[in-house]
């Protein structure tokens, strides 16, 4: 019989001062070779058990453990040391940020070896391989600080990769990948069953996690479902109130009355063929009068450009109008090279990429965090030039991928009013700014609470409450559903859309290409620092294989579309297309 390489007994922890436990009589037997997935909404002890499986908890976080843990081959004392187990158990942060910390890519991966005393020769070896498995080869050399997330997320992976650990525990190692990365993730994930004794693997997207051997659903400190990926994910309602994004194949079938076991994109098409279900004659006016909504109002400020009519034949006006912009980061390459665009008052923006296309860079121009190399960046009819960076931050709100590298203060009141204080207004303003803020993004009644004690949701919601206090004509979104939940991931999002609906113009880079369908108007596709597409949403998912080239894939829901010859943008759309044909 397969014997368990992991064995976690009634495993308990509780934070000091923390009133409940993080984990709660975890008990879980992890089979060598299998590929578990953990999935379960912000809070559920997720990060908390994946802690506890090398021993992070309890040698580096206080608290109390009861229960044991046992590694097979080892002493049977039930808490290994934590050096012990991290030769066994090679843990990848979900703040992966924080486990990098060289001079350069090479050394970063290295460190770990080095701390095991791996001969040189064997060493140099095992970055090769560990680098090359993650698409890094060519990076030695470079500063960890100047990758983007998401080439920074795979050089966390391969630090750990190149330890050669009996077991690899990645807690949302896919975050800040580009789609095609995820899917490379995973794929990877499957070929190291064959070459190590196990894979757990800590997600919040599902479509990817049919190729896992079992899933662990957690809730509030338990594993309250265990069993094999179409067990779990064939209720969409269950896994969505457990705070993770049902299968779009199951939502369709459940919106349809069929049954919802059907999970991969071909057989769910063939049961909705099956049960009479055919595409409506009027499916393209539908989908041509789907359209999110018309143009909105202008937004205060200078009088701006015009830019082309929209098909509607209204003019738009621009708050942005970026001319043959190129920006270096030293003597390297352009990261933005030769860029020429416009960006329309009240447009929801997507600017999506694969990782390091120059996104973020880009993005930088429109509040004056990068100057241009060349070219010319302006923004409400002013050069960027000629805006003092105050001026420019207030009219253009920036929200950083991790909302911890803008929050500081110590009360959730003073982090919101503390741009507007810098801005000049008055107490009385910086009062009324601060209560809108917050009882826009649902902080209200929170104002004396530490911020770093928020959820990681929350701290997002804060940031952008920071950024609302200011008063931004145009609010810039990088990644903002970076580590949420699917209810977190919604909450910003419909917090987002609200404030394109009242007239801000919205610019996200984001990587989830479910929330371009869902929630943008228009997508930008960046590839090595060149735009090479800019077209409504629907446009952009009309090309399949141009996606793929680019290293981006349409979301599942579209997918679906494509079974029935539909560029549908949801599965509401796909639904409104169909009707069922009586025999």
């Amino acid at each position: 019989m397969n014997q368990p390489i992991l064995t976690l007994s009634d495993l308990a922890f509780t934070y000091r001062d923390a009133p409940k436990p993080a984990l709660d009589q975890i008990n879980y037997r992890h089979r060598s070779s299998e590929f578990t997935v953990i999935v379960g909404e912000t809070g559920a002890g997720k990060s908390t058990l994946c802690r506890c499986l090398n021993g992070l908890i309890p040698s580096f976080t206080k608290g109390r453990l009861d229960g044991s843990l046992r590694v097979a081959g080892h002493r049977e004392s039930g808490r290994p040391q934590v050096y012990e187990l991290a030769r066994i158990v090679g843990l990848v942060f979900q703040d992966f940020e924080a486990q990098l910390f060289s001079t350069n890519v090479e050394l970063e991966t290295a460190f770990a070896l080095e701390n095991f005393a791996v001969d040189r020769d064997q060493m140099k070896t095992r970055v090769e391989q560990a680098l090359n498995r993650v698409g890094l080869s060519g990076f030695e050399h470079r500063d960890p600080s100047s990758l983007s997330g998401g080439e920074k997320q795979r050089l966390a992976i391969a630090s750990v990769l190149a330890g050669s650990p009996s077991v690899v525990v990645m807690d949302e190692p896919t975050t800040d990948l580009d789609p095609v990365g995820k899917r490379d993730i995973f794929r990877l994930a499957q070929d190291m069953r064959n070459e190590i004794e196990g894979i757990i693997l800590v997600e919040h997207e599902t479509e990817h996690v049919l190729s896992a051997d079992r899933i662990l659903l957690m809730h509030e400190g338990r594993i309250v479902q265990e069993g094999p990926p179409g067990e779990i994910l064939a209720d969409p309602r269950n896994v969505e109130r457990h705070g993770v994004r049902p299968l779009q194949t199951t939502v369709l079938l459940s919106e349809l009355g069929l049954e919802t076991d059907a999970l991969t994109i071909q057989d769910a098409a063939t049961r909705i063929r099956s049960a009479g279900w055919r595409v409506r004659d009027s499916a393209g006016e539908i989908l041509n009068s789907a359209r999110r909504r018309e143009p909105l109002d202008e937004p205060r400020g200078e009088p701006p450009h015009e830019t082309p009519s929209e098909p509607s034949g209204e003019p738009r006006q621009s708050v942005v109008r970026i001319e043959d912009l190129v920006f270096r980061y030293g003597e390297a390459p352009p990261a933005v090279d030769g860029v020429s665009l416009d960006i329309a008052a009240g447009e929801f923006v997507a600017l999506v990429g694969q990782n390091g296309c120059g996104k973020t860079t880009l993005a930088k121009h429109l509040n004056g965090l990068h100057a241009p190399t060349e070219g010319e960046v302006r923004v409400l009819g002013r050069s960027t030039a000629d805006w003092t960076l105050p001026e420019l931050g207030r009219r253009v709100g920036y929200v950083f991928q991790n909302p911890d590298h803008q929050i500081f203060a110590n009360t959730v009141r003073d982090e919101v009013a503390f741009g507007a204080r810098n801005y000049g207004f008055s107490e009385e303003e910086v009062g009324e700014k601060v209560d809108a803020a917050l009882a826009e993004t649902g902080l209200s009644g929170r104002d004396l609470e530490d911020p770093f004690n928020l959820t990681r949701g929350e701290r997002q919601q804060l940031a952008v409450a920071s950024v609302l206090a200011t008063d931004p004509e145009v609010l810039v979104l990088d990644e903002p559903t970076t580590g949420l939940d699917y209810h977190g991931q919604v909450a910003i999002l419909n917090l987002v859309r609200r404030l394109n609906e009242s007239g801000r113009t919205v610019v996200m880079i984001t990587h989830s290409m479910w929330v371009v369908a869902e929630y943008a108007d228009r997508c930008i596709i960046m590839s090595g620092g060149r735009v090479v597409q800019d077209a409504d949403v629907r446009t952009c998912f009309s090309n399949p294989e141009l996606l793929e080239s680019l290293y981006l894939e349409a979301p599942e829901a579209v997918r679906l579309g494509y079974e029935f010859g539909l560029v549908a943008r949801s599965v509401k759309e796909i639904a409104d297309c169909l009707e069922r044909v009586e025999e």
